[in-house]
């Protein structure tokens, strides 16, 4: 159902239109007075031609005027139904036939020209009749075409050039100089007088029209208020696409439903998962036909007890009063991921899910109950897809962490408690150091150590990532600087970089900048980004493959849990690629992951990417990795990540032992 528009003022190139046509009209009207003018004083010029022994031009020159009057007037006698659309004439017929309108009047006045040879070029008795008869015929030219001044203007200029030249150069005289100056004048008055007269018939018509339209708008605004004011107050309050309420219309009907109620309430906020997969691989059309089958399936789960709205891109809201509907909240969400997952159409199986976020209180404020919701939805989507989550006490003390981490972090940068550690990659002998991760700590006073994702979570939201991103490459370019003092220059250090910072934050011209002003070389900083913001090109490509050009290293981190694919890495121009922590802790003991990660090796080597497992908890693991022929791996069991310090004491003592082996 399409909403109607509000009334608008005319549009400009309408009223164009309408002032056109009419010009037309006035120009139809004033030929239809002007051509009968024409004939009378044609048959009078050519009276006068024979008495004065000009009988042939007279004749001739009354013949071809006729010819084109009749030419000016043919348009007019043109049926205009055939050429008119809605009772406007179309832009093109009434540009044509203006068209016509100058150029058959400047054929008329090129005849008009020819006077000077009916009385010897203005040098006989009879010249005094045709200077008069020509200055009266253009000035009323003039008057009868002011609605057009083109027309005039064109028909006035050839006969007027023509007296001009013929006293200029024909007869010469002082008197006949003066005169031609005195016609000069006048044709430039005249030509004046025609642009005036045009802009104020213009203008008249403009305002005639615009008051016109306007009347018509208001009636037909007058006529469809009701309908119009119907749909702003659906649409007001519905998502366009779903017909499923927004996000306003579902914290006005959530309080409504609430209104004088004691009972318990439960909201869920229900996110896709793999949804941006959609869009990027197939298109947003056919990201639109998910998000309208997703609400018919919620539409068809849920009875009418239940308030459902799509809040945002591809996240949705039920509310709901527990005892009004039946169910327990964490049934009712299996069923809406049960619905949710089932195969789509235009998609191969699996390929869309959902993750939930559930609140239930019995004290109703909307607004803190979506905030709930969506710590709850954020703790599902980190355990994996498909899956629900209650708040609880656990996340209630995680969200209060938070809040104590936004309004700490500000004094921990400026008093520089964060530290970078690092963890180092080694070869498959889990004794050849390949490069070292940065990875951000901080120990908060209050809540202990804070996840690095959370950190950088934090501030992206503070407004702080530029500073973050700018102290962890400091402390980066320091450890450079070392592996550099050692001859340690073949190891590199990997800073990571979550998919806000690429894409908000001009990360490139920063670490370049960095690396000039150090005179660091860029061989020995890698860049790891996750495989989301793999996915996400366009926002990062340019970035990274500045980067890249450089002669930094790019890796990417987590790979395995998302949905791009190796070919699309290449176009990145990566160097490296992390199989997740998941697919290789237990491998041992696991067959799936054995060939999983076997097949990401297979390819990864054969696009020529190096290929990191990370997650080595254990001597079995890594037996199982080295018989896959996994060259390099990462995690506690090799070495657990370590202050910089302390990686600058290892460092040393690793440095001085090859020192003496080379030696000996």
């Amino acid at each position: 159902m399409a909403v109607l528009e509000p009334m608008e003022p005319p549009d400009e190139a309408l009223l164009k239109q309408l002032i056109r046509k009419d010009q037309l009209a006035a120009v139809q009207r004033s030929n239809m007075i002007a051509i009968p003018v024409h004939f009378v004083l044609g048959a009078i010029i050519t009276i006068i031609a024979v008495h004065a022994g000009h009988g042939a031009r007279g004749i001739a020159w009354f013949a071809l005027s006729g010819l084109i009057n009749i030419l000016r007037v043919l348009p007019n006698l043109i049926p205009s139904a055939a050429s008119r659309r809605h009772g406007v004439f179309a832009a093109w017929t009434v540009q044509r036939h203006l068209r016509l309108s100058w150029i058959t009047a400047s054929a008329l006045g090129a005849v008009w020209a020819l006077i000077p040879l009916l009385c010897n070029f203005y040098t006989e008795p009879s010249s005094i009749f045709y200077l008069t008869l020509v200055a009266g015929i253009t000035a009323g030219n003039v008057a009868n075409n002011a609605a057009y001044a083109r027309s005039a203007i064109c028909f006035i200029i050839p006969p007027l050039a023509a007296i001009v030249l013929c006293l200029v150069f024909v007869s010469c005289s002082f008197d006949r100089y003066w005169l031609a100056v005195v016609v000069v004048l006048y044709l430039a008055g005249l030509m004046q007088i025609a642009r005036e007269s045009q802009a104020a018939f213009r203008e008249s018509s403009r305002l005639k029209n615009a008051a016109t339209t306007l009347a018509q708008s208001l009636r037909e605004a007058n006529a469809q208020s009701i309908a119009v004011a119907q749909q702003m107050r659906f649409r007001a309050t519905h998502d366009e696409l779903t017909d499923l309420l927004n996000r306003a219309g579902f914290m006005q009907e959530a309080s409504a439903r609430a209104a004088g109620c004691q009972l318990p309430f439960c909201l869920m906020v229900l996110d896709l998962d793999g949804f941006k997969s959609v869009n990027d691989l197939f298109g947003h059309k056919a990201g639109d036909q998910v998000l309208i089958e997703v609400a018919s399936r919620m539409r068809a789960a849920l009875s009418d007890a239940f308030t459902i709205a799509r809040i945002g891109g591809d996240e949705f809201a039920v509310f709901y009063q527990l005892a009004a509907a039946a169910g327990a909240p964490t049934a009712l969400a299996s069923g809406l991921i049960t619905a949710i997952e089932a195969p789509f159409a235009a998609f191969d199986a699996g390929r869309i899910g959902a993750s939930i976020g559930i609140h239930v209180t019995q004290d109703f404020d909307i607004a803190e109950m979506l905030t709930y919701a969506d710590e709850a939805l954020y703790a599902a989507k980190n355990a994996g897809r498909n899956r629900y989550y209650l708040f609880d006490d656990t996340l209630r003390n995680r969200r209060e962490m938070r809040r104590a981490v936004e309004r700490d972090l500000r004094q921990g940068l400026a008093n520089r408690a964060l530290e970078v550690w690092y963890q180092p990659v080694f070869f498959q002998d889990g004794q050849t150091l390949v490069s070292l991760e940065a990875l951000l700590r901080w120990r908060h006073p209050n809540y202990g150590w804070i996840p690095p994702e959370d950190l950088l979570a934090i501030a992206a939201m503070t407004g702080f990532s530029e500073i973050l991103i700018g102290f962890i490459l400091a402390e980066v370019c320091g450890m450079i600087g070392k592996l550099l003092s050692l001859r340690l220059d073949p190891v590199w250090v990997a800073m990571n970089m979550s998919p806000r910072e690429v894409s908000r934050i001009a990360i490139d011209e920063l670490v370049l900048q960095k690396l000039q002003d150090l005179a660091l070389p860029p061989a020995m900083l890698e860049i790891e980004i996750t495989e989301e913001t793999a996915m996400n090109t366009r926002a990062v490509q340019d970035k990274l493959n500045r980067l890249s050009a450089a002669g930094i290293r790019i890796a990417v981190d987590d790979f395995g849990v998302g949905y791009s694919s190796l070919a699309s890495l290449r176009h990145l121009q990566v160097n490296r690629i992390k199989i997740d922590r998941c697919f290789v802790t237990g491998i041992a003991a696991s067959a799936s992951d054995q060939i999983l990660v076997q097949t990401i090796l297979k390819l990864g080597q054969s696009l020529g990417l190096e290929v990191v497992a990370e997650g080595v908890e254990t001597a079995e693991d890594l037996e199982a990795l080295k018989a896959l022929g996994c060259e390099r791996v990462q995690g506690y069991y090799l070495k657990p990540p370590a202050a910089r310090d302390e990686v600058f004491d290892w460092l040393e003592r690793m440095n001085a032992g090859q020192m003496t082996q080379a030696r000996s």
